[in-house]
């Protein structure tokens, strides 16, 4: 036996024996369910929101935990809504729960939808990257428990790009539901750690502090590689997806498709004026994809679901290829991609023929400031 142990610690598989078991923070139950004992119980959750294989609603409630409400966020409680689709309040048809969507113009509780709550639940599974909104959402939740004095428990989950930061700083002048703080595209920050940044450096409404309760998961770091079990939402159906979005996000911002109405969204771009000898796709109206950019048209492009890897950096040849490659390049932007960007500068950058390294040498000081902030708040071991 000993030396068996021996063999396997000399080739690096010591570890296998010691490592511990990922648990996410929905799964300790026997830490958080004395706080919601005698509780009246608000969550704002969606499908992401499991303990094995059932969802968290649904396992709190056969522990008698007494939920009174759902909030829901982009996506709907069951996260088939297309991205920026309107959602109405409605009720859940398996619980008979009141879902209260917070997507919309309506995106922060009000005192009427916390009348009947004691604590705010937040588990949502966050892609680790700043315009995907659910760390929005939870800045808002944060901001209406402070305002109404309840205390918010946050159930943290593991960021799947949560291996590395990268990205130019938000400017807040371009502050919106895609940015709402001065942070980098790739944040490396599980929403428990975004969260007590939140509060911690006074980014909430008139620097409001909430009552924060962060149940952090237990075997996981920031060199964790962790793969979803669920879909966070219609258009990120693998990991594929989620390990190219940060880059290929930004093709929101121009008149490209990305893939959604395909079965590879944020994994090709195109568009029908490209070369016609390149790759090929058609955006269809789908489930989570009803009315995709240049539907029904055939465009001409590039596959990426071969460079779909946990990289540590951002991709910018893509976008910088497109342009170089469209004819109309007064045409190539629109009005989403400063947001998304999160400045002006970068598609200034890419007008004027930049290199991805001379970009990327701008946003250095950015990167090391954030870095500097973010070690405050970190919960696991750093990568």
């Amino acid at each position: 036996m000993k030396r068996l142990l021996f063999l396997l610690l000399l080739c690096g598989c010591f570890s296998c024996f010691a490592q511990q078991p990922l648990l996410t923070g929905a799964d300790r139950t026997d830490v958080y369910l004395p706080l919601l004992k005698g509780k009246r119980v608000g969550m704002l959750v969606n499908q992401t929101s499991i303990i094995g294989s059932s969802h968290l609603v649904d396992s709190l409630l056969k522990l008698d935990v007494k939920i009174v409400k759902i909030f829901s966020p982009e996506h709907g409680f069951r996260g088939d809504a297309d991205a920026g689709e309107k959602l109405g309040n409605t009720v859940d048809k398996k619980t008979g729960l009141p879902i209260v969507s917070l997507y919309g113009k309506h995106r922060k509780p009000d005192a009427k939808d916390l009348a009947d709550v004691d604590m705010l639940i937040f588990d949502l599974q966050d892609v680790g990257v700043r315009f995907y909104t659910y760390i929005s959402s939870l800045e808002e939740l944060m901001e209406a428990a402070a305002e109404h004095g309840k205390p918010l428990l946050v159930l943290d989950r593991p960021n799947p790009n949560g291996h590395y930061t990268d990205g130019p700083i938000l400017d807040t002048a371009f502050r919106s539901f895609v940015g709402m703080q001065p942070i980098p595209t790739v944040h490396g920050m599980t929403v428990g750690e975004y969260a007590k940044m939140l509060n911690g450096e006074g980014w909430l409404d008139n620097k409001a502090q909430c009552r924060l309760t962060v149940i952090p998961c237990a075997g996981y770091t920031h060199r964790t590689m962790y793969q979803l079990p669920v879909k966070p939402s219609p258009n990120l159906p693998n990991m594929a997806s989620i390990y190219l979005y940060p880059s290929t996000c930004l093709f929101e911002g121009t008149v490209f498709s990305l893939g959604r109405g395909t079965d590879k969204p944020f994994q090709v771009y195109g568009h029908p004026a490209l070369p016609k000898d390149l790759f090929s796709f058609t955006p269809r109206s789908l489930p989570g994809a009803k009315s995709p950019v240049l539907m029904d048209q055939t465009c001409y492009g590039y596959d990426l679901s071969h460079e779909a890897h946990p990289d540590n950096k951002i991709r910018l040849d893509w976008i910088i290829n497109a342009y170089k490659l469209f004819p109309d390049k007064d045409k190539f932007f629109n009005a989403f991609f400063n947001k998304l960007a999160g400045n002006k500068e970068l598609m200034a950058q890419i007008k004027a023929g930049h290199s991805p390294e001379q970009i990327r040498k701008t946003w250095e000081a950015g990167l090391a400031a954030f870095g500097k902030i973010r070690r405050k708040y970190l919960l696991y071991e750093d990568f």
